[in-house]
């Protein structure tokens, strides 16, 4: 491992490239632990590559002692990746020119609607608010505003390797999403796609909270001619009042210390059966043991699980 900036190389055709990509907002938490420990084994598993990319576009939530902390709690929980870890602050670029190919197509248009506006206007969709479409025809200022992309009124197809093929309708579920934000910050799902394209990434491991982000992500894949990869969506973890563990909700960050513990919780969340796995082991003991006897398909079915005590 090192930490230099990450420079892109053709992935060895055929083999399984996967990743973590946490935001260096705060330290990691179980919640986010559990995503990296089932990427880390379906990787392992896979006989393929595991990568970690660091989410740090938001530079206002982005800080680099949290980047820090992030890869020794990593590291003390044995989940070791490989190649130079990836910074999407470093591939500005990169995320310009997929949007110029986009704007080449006459996709995009700005929108200068407020929080306010949004809250009040958009209507619920299958996975969340859907824009309503308000700046679509106004043919706002270049100047000013958010950019978002037209999306058509077809439909957006994943295959998920847990739940099968989603569908969804892209005007009525998913709408006109943003790719740059007012403050000209370039917009996640742009990000995002643009990365696992430079990466290689063949699945990609995250939570059910993300299951929009996938779709919309899809859909950009199909825009841009990008290969798509597969996906696979995991429980989400819930506090006692129903709450998703995140760093907004001020979820207890894990315990290096208990390394091993916190592992094999992680595990016995994931559905897995390991023989011999005890606490008294050493985390690279663990994950030894959980290679091998990893099986996917026996991740819970979609759902919130509650984060054990």
């Amino acid at each position: 491992m090192n930490d230099s900036r990450h420079r892109e190389a053709p992935a060895e055709p055929g083999r399984y490239r996967g990743r973590f990509a946490p935001t260096p907002s705060g330290p990691l938490h179980l919640g986010s632990l559990l995503t990296a420990v089932a990427s880390f084994l379906q990787a392992r598993s896979s006989g393929g590559d595991w990568l970690l990319r660091i989410d740090d576009l938001d530079q206002p939530r982005s800080r680099p002692e949290h980047v820090e902390t992030i890869q020794r709690q990593l590291e003390a929980h044995a989940l070791l990746w490989d190649e130079a870890i990836y910074r999407q602050s470093e591939h500005l670029q990169d995320y310009e020119q997929a949007l110029a190919a986009l704007a080449q197509r006459a996709r995009l248009y700005r929108c200068d609607c407020t929080r306010a506006r949004l809250a009040a206007e958009s209507r619920p969709g299958t996975d969340g608010p859907v824009y309503s479409g308000r700046c679509r025809d106004l043919g706002l200022s270049s100047a000013r505003g958010a950019i978002r992309i037209r999306v058509g009124s077809g439909e957006v197809e994943i295959l998920d390797r847990n739940l099968g093929a989603l569908r969804r309708r892209l005007d009525r579920d998913l709408g006109d999403f943003v790719l740059r934000r007012a403050d000209g910050q370039i917009g996640y799902q742009l990000a995002s796609i643009v990365d696992d394209r430079l990466l290689g990434i063949t699945e990609i491991v995250r939570g059910a909270d993300l299951i929009d982000s996938s779709l919309r992500q899809r859909h950009l894949a199909d825009l841009l001619g990008y290969a798509v990869p597969v996906f696979r969506h995991l429980p989400v973890l819930v506090d006692a009042r129903g709450s998703k563990l995140s760093k907004q909700n001020h979820a207890t960050p894990i315990n290096a210390e208990r390394a091993s513990h916190n592992l094999i919780r992680c595990l016995d969340l994931l559905g897995q059966s390991v023989p011999g796995v005890d606490p008294g082991l050493s985390p690279q003991a663990v994950l030894q043991l959980a290679i091998p006897a990893w099986r996917a398909e026996a991740i819970p079915p979609l759902a919130s699980l509650p984060a054990p005590l």
